[in-house]
């Protein structure tokens, strides 16, 4: 057995070295959260993996959720940092490996539909004929689990005064503050102390806001690579992997790039920790 053994680490060992290395790779990011803050600090991302694995490192940031999917099924990105839905979506188009997971105060976060603090909304009741932005349609905080609890209630989309999608969590908070909507629907970090976008992302530190309702815990947004590609070059992928944590480990890295990798660990993950999302999709699509 010792031999065997021996005999499959070497093996290993000389694909490894036998590996070439691709002559670039991209990362491909979502613009979920605050857009130019993304920019910044997926440069950063870049130029420390630059740095460390000798490849030169692209940065692709999406017009939206659907169109980094599509990229990656192009094979104009390798790696990807995609929300919940949009790796569920992505599945049905190329093969992905999920590689790790971000975290903020855990390894799940929720969705919430929130209102103004001065706004007459008291209940779920309250929503009708009032106009609520989402964030995109590939979004689980944004748009998925917000919309399956407002169908339980009998809430559909005619039901309101206008449906309308900002882009970005950031977008979102930024509508129901300039009363451009009267409910959004957003990201939580916390269902015990309701911190959330409209906390990260308010333009005013005197805006207030209330919750409403929050949502079942949500897997945090994977980052994955095209399954062809990691086929090709496993030992980068998981020298990748390794920079990624080594970075967001790094007391003072971590500061220069929250809004990318988040503001706990990196985590492993796995497809199969999605499965809470697939049902709740399926629920939607009924």
């Amino acid at each position: 057995m010792k031999f065997k053994s021996f005999l499959i680490t070497s093996l290993f060992s000389l694909l490894a070295l036998a590996e070439a290395a691709p002559k670039s790779i991209t990362l491909g990011l979502i613009p979920g959260g605050h857009p130019e803050a993304i920019k910044a600090e997926s440069k950063v991302v870049a130029e420390q993996l630059q740095k460390k694995l000798n490849i030169p490192v692209n940065i692709y940031i999406s017009k939206n959720y659907a169109a980094l999917n599509t990229a990656l099924k192009d094979k104009k990105v390798d790696y990807a940092f995609l929300s919940a839905l949009s790796l569920v979506e992505a599945e049905k188009e190329v093969p992905v490996k999920v590689l790790l997971k971000k975290t903020y105060n855990g390894p799940y976060y929720f969705s919430g539909l929130v209102v103004r603090a001065d706004s007459k909304i008291k209940s779920i009741k309250d929503l009708k004929g009032k106009s609520i932005v989402f964030v995109d349609p590939q979004s689980a905080s944004g748009y998925l689990y917000p919309q399956v609890y407002l169908r339980k209630n009998n809430l559909k989309d005619e039901s309101f005064k206008s449906v309308t999608f900002s882009g970005s969590h950031a977008a979102s908070v930024e509508k129901l503050e300039n009363k451009e909507a009267d409910v959004a629907a957003v990201f939580v970090d916390d269902e015990k102390t309701n911190d959330g976008a409209w906390e990260r992302f308010k333009k005013n530190p005197k805006s207030k806001f209330r919750l409403l309702w929050v949502s079942a815990p949500i897997p945090n947004d994977p980052i994955v690579v095209r399954q062809d590609f990691y086929n090709q070059y496993p030992k980068l992928t998981h020298e990748l992997m390794y920079e990624l944590i080594e970075m967001q480990s790094d007391a003072g890295t971590k500061k220069l790039i929250s809004e990318v990798m988040g503001k706990g660990e990196l985590m492993p993950a796995t497809s199969k920790q999605y499965d809470p999302v697939r049902e709740v999709k399926k629920v939607f699509n009924q």
